[in-house]
């Protein structure tokens, strides 16, 4: 990778992203998501949706918390994407 690409990275966003997801039985990386066949990425929107609602969850782990944020909008836009595809 370009040095000066790198620099222009948010740090917070050089760091791979994964998930750890009790309904896949496994990790998943942000990146996967593109991948996933729609019954798994149904199972993760599901799952980062139900997280991301339970109020006190924000309070408890905040970094579970937002990286269930992330995986969920990806998520939503990958499912969007696929829907007007069809």
């Amino acid at each position: 990778m370009n040095w000066k690409l790198q620099e222009e990275i948010p740090s917070q966003e050089a760091r791979e992203k994964w998930f750890k997801s009790h309904l896949l039985g496994r990790e998943v990386e942000l990146r996967e998501l593109y991948e996933l066949p729609q019954n798994e990425l149904d199972l993760i929107m599901a799952e980062t949706a139900e997280l991301r609602s339970e109020v006190g969850n924000r309070d408890r782990n905040l970094g579970k918390f937002c990286t269930a944020g992330y995986f969920l909008e990806l998520a939503r836009i990958i499912d969007k994407r696929r829907s007007i595809e069809q």
